[in-house]
């Protein structure tokens, strides 16, 4: 669909954000809103009458949405509770996090009462304008851009504050424009949402696929008819007869890292490849975000691994925890890295394969063992399937064609995904500034709905 752009325009008066249509308005947000800022953990309530209530956390306000499936409790002051209570209507959005987090939210419908927000959270409450259209200024490609500029950051995380926020430019069409303006979005961004979902769950069977052959041939080989006999082993069940199965400790030595002087620049910048967790994500490393220097490997415990070292992340935020990655440079690595270095019996490459498969299997048994973290010595005592170096290899081959085709379909939807995304982020931006005129692309959105049963 090709838009027109309004007949008139006039300056903004904000350099950035450039012109917008004539009769529109630019106002700031602190003119139609109040910005409510949240509780913060950990006070002192001893002598106070409490509550314990609901309250919603940066993991709660995603972005259009809010998942409400883990909310957490927290025990208040009862004085307390009209200051931090949401009210239906309310704009949610995140005071800080990681760079994708800032500024993301949607609006509050009241299904949780009462129910109140915590410190890192905003609750943006209109009183000039309507909830659906700040929702949409907010998440908008400018407004985030807003964010970011007035945001502090540091590696990987921002935050802004409620002052910064309240100075927000909010663009503002006449009332009925607003509405045919976001009713024009709620169609246009509903077709690209299910367009999206599609793609995720193709993702979502493909990755299924992918994870399933790799551990029918870790565990069971590539030929069907061999006998087989229990591993011993609950998660591997029944293996073929002529393998054998030993724990971790006997196969590789497992060493960990360390993080060289943070504070000695003379430590950092060198030619040193030096791995971060994050960095441990299936993919060979090849090359690495930080290097150290000669100065800052002899001055701290950390080791250079030699290409064909596997490493895994010990701990690490979300679903690093046990991811496994293969050294394809010699390299440093901090000390939440396990480095595996495997003796004559075992190739690395099928290690790898084998530690993809019992990705879930490792976590589990950390938690089991010790606690949320992983550990050398629990990495040690995980048991791996030996078949004959031969054999070995041929599962390897089997694997890097199989798991070849898998993942080329994941990267074509991983971008269709990606470019779905920029479009519904471009759409709402040009929309909520002025760029492209809707109005009567909204006429003929009704109209094609009040059509369809007799067309």
């Amino acid at each position: 669909m090709t838009l027109p752009r309004y007949g008139r325009y006039k300056d903004s008066g904000i350099e950035w954000l450039g012109e917008v249509p004539a009769h529109w308005q630019v106002t700031r947000l602190k003119f139609i809103a109040h910005v409510q800022t949240g509780i913060a953990k950990g006070k002192d309530n001893t002598g106070k009458d409490t509550v314990e209530v609901p309250y919603l956390r940066v993991a709660n306000v995603q972005d259009g949405y809010l998942d409400l499936e883990d909310v957490a409790t927290i025990e208040i002051p009862v004085d307390d509770l009209p200051r931090y209570r949401l009210r239906a209507g309310d704009v949610l959005m995140n005071e800080g996090g990681d760079f994708d987090k800032l500024g993301r939210g949607h609006i509050w419908d009241g299904s949780i009462d009462p129910c109140i927000h915590q410190n890192h959270v905003f609750a943006v409450r209109p009183f000039g304008a309507s909830a659906q259209w700040l929702n949409l200024i907010t998440g908008s490609a400018y407004a985030q851009f807003y964010f970011m500029s007035r945001s502090k950051q540091s590696t990987n995380l921002a935050s802004i504050s409620s002052t910064n926020v309240m100075e927000l430019p909010v663009v503002m069409p006449p009332t009925a424009e607003q509405e045919r303006i976001a009713a024009f979005l709620r169609t246009e961004t509903t077709t690209i949402d299910r367009l999206i979902d599609e793609q995720r769950r193709l993702i979502d069977l493909l990755t299924e696929k992918r994870q399933a052959v790799i551990a029918h041939a870790v565990t069971k080989g590539l030929n069907p008819a061999a006998p087989k006999t229990d591993s011993g082993v609950e998660w591997l069940g029944h293996v073929p007869e002529h393998w054998s199965v030993a724990s971790l400790g006997y196969l590789a030595s497992v060493d960990t890292g360390a993080t060289p002087d943070r504070t000695r620049p003379e430590y950092w910048e060198g030619d040193i490849p030096w791995v971060k967790t994050g960095e441990v994500n299936y993919r060979p490393i090849f090359e690495t975000e930080e290097c150290i220097s000669e100065a800052g490997l002899a001055s701290s415990a950390t080791k250079v691994a030699q290409p064909g070292t596997l490493l895994m992340a010990m701990y690490g935020q979300g679903v690093t925890r046990g991811r496994v990655a293969m050294l394809r440079v010699a390299a440093t690595y901090n000390q939440a890295c396990a480095a595996m270095s495997f003796g004559p019996n075992v190739l690395s490459e099928f290690a790898h394969y084998f530690f993809v498969a019992a990705y879930d299997f490792i976590r589990e048994f950390g938690n089991e063992t010790s606690q949320m973290n992983l550990s050398s010595g629990i990495i040690r005592k995980v048991k791996l399937t030996v078949p004959p170096l031969p054999e070995q290899a041929a599962v390897v081959a089997f694997l890097d064609h199989a798991t070849s085709t898998i993942n080329d379909l994941l990267v074509e939807a991983g971008s269709a995904v990606s470019l779905l995304q920029e479009r519904r982020t471009a759409l709402i931006s040009a929309a909520v500034t002025g760029q492209i005129d809707v109005r009567d692309a909204t006429a003929r959105v009704k109209a094609d709905a009040a059509c369809a049963p007799a067309c």
